[in-house]
């Protein structure tokens, strides 16, 4: 299938150390392209459907991050995918605001039908303002054929909820070795993440972690004496424990303002700003997917275990700010989603842009500022590891792993708006 005249091919420089440029392909015109009015006006029923995704997402949300994600990349991919059938033109605006509107729609009514009744006012809100004629049409056509053939091609895909939380057989406990972890000792969770369906990826150790440090080495020790100094639940900055709270929620509730801010500043169409979710949502599907393949690969315990009952001066005492999640400490979870966050961003949306406020449902009251996407990841970084449940190389890593993950979805963009 030949590339969408929406999408364009922008140089995003590779990782740190490399002189070489990879072309990318770009959903979204970079910051320095001018403005273009019209499909910036056009652009607003994506935020409308934006928001409709997130309110439905939110009331009929998964117990599994990733199975929410999905529900995100479906929804956008199919309205990506449907704008690309769109005429030239004064049919092409009208056409593809209908595509959008009715592939989101029929993805979250096959997904979420208990919101059928709302997401059938929401359609007939937008359609009201698609002036109505051929273009009106063949959208809605475009937008419903597409919803169906990407639900059909996910079905079966590892990402319900059972899947990913597949039953995990805890090895012996020994030095190192992931274990349950107080308050509760909960099963681990998010194993089945690891043998689910990628959108992108080629298979899901694709970008497997270098092993995390020896335990006898140098940068273990260091990071081990870091979290029992910053991570304990009674020390840290008011700062400190401030980035912890705020970043202590889930990453997808997380991202969703400062994505909305994204495409709400994107000067793009309404192709580029589907084709920029799109991208976003798949990619960090992938990622998930990555993470879970790293941590179950090699099972390093978590920093409560290792303070403990480690062999470097263990106190069965300590306790962390907040309490560990169930799976493996290498990498972040956290971190690798921000990593592939940024990745995306960055090349979509620009590596930069104005201040923006945002909150966070596990720190009450309190307002962030941001004018980068990196900045997110470096308040991630360090706010796993001033709530006690990371060590700094396990959030290092997982932007790294996160990263490498973001820029093959961007690498192979073509792929996600053909056939999956």
């Amino acid at each position: 299938m030949s590339p969408s005249p929406a999408l364009r091919v922008r140089p995003v420089l590779l990782a740190a150390g490399s002189a070489a440029l990879l072309a990318v392909t770009a959903a979204v015109p970079s910051a320095a392209a001018p403005p273009q009015p019209a499909a910036a006006a056009s652009g607003s029923v994506v935020l409308d459907w934006y928001d409709t995704t997130a309110e439905t997402v939110a009331a009929t949300a998964a117990p599994t991050q990733i199975t929410n994600s999905r529900t995100w990349a479906i929804g956008w991919i199919a309205a990506a995918r449907a704008t690309r059938e769109a005429p030239g033109g004064a049919a092409r605006a009208p056409f593809q605001d209908a595509a959008v509107a009715s592939a989101v729609h029929d993805a979250l009514v096959g997904l979420a039908p208990a919101r059928k009744a709302e997401l059938d006012a929401a359609l007939a809100a937008t359609l009201e303002r698609v002036p109505d004629g051929p273009a009106e049409t063949q959208g809605v056509a475009a937008g419903a054929r597409q919803a169906e053939a990407v639900l059909a091609s996910r079905a079966g895909d590892g990402l319900d909820p059972a899947s990913v939380n597949a039953p995990f057989t805890v090895p012996a406990a020994a030095p190192g070795v992931w274990q349950p972890t107080p308050d509760g000792y909960a099963p681990a969770v998010q194993y089945g993440n690891r043998l689910a369906k990628p959108f992108l990826l080629e298979r899901p150790d694709q970008f497997r972690l270098g092993p995390p440090p020896a335990l006898d080495s140098r940068r273990y020790k260091a990071d081990l004496a870091e979290v029992r100094a910053y991570g304990a639940a009674d020390s840290r900055t008011p700062r400190q424990t401030e980035t912890a709270n705020f970043w202590y929620g889930a990453s997808l509730t997380l991202y969703t303002e400062p994505l909305r801010v994204a495409v709400a500043r994107s000067h793009g169409s309404t192709a580029d700003r589907a084709a920029l979710l799109a991208l976003f949502h798949a990619a960090l599907v992938d990622t998930q997917i990555a993470t879970s393949d790293s941590k179950y690969a090699y099972l390093r315990w978590r920093p409560v275990t290792a303070i403990r009952t480690g062999s470097i001066a263990p106190d069965p005492l300590w306790t962390p700010l907040h309490q560990t999640p169930a799976h493996p400490d290498y990498p972040s979870g956290h971190a690798t989603y921000a990593g592939a966050a940024q990745a995306v961003l960055d090349a979509l949306a620009g590596p930069r842009t104005a201040p923006f406020e945002f909150t966070s449902p596990t720190a009450p009251g309190v307002r962030r500022t941001y004018t980068s996407w990196r900045q997110l990841t470096l308040d991630n970084v360090d706010a796993r590891v001033y709530s006690g449940i990371h060590s700094r190389t396990a959030d290092e890593a997982g932007v790294r792993l996160g990263d490498a993950v973001g820029r093959n979805a961007l690498r192979n963009a073509d792929r996600l708006f053909g056939s999956l």
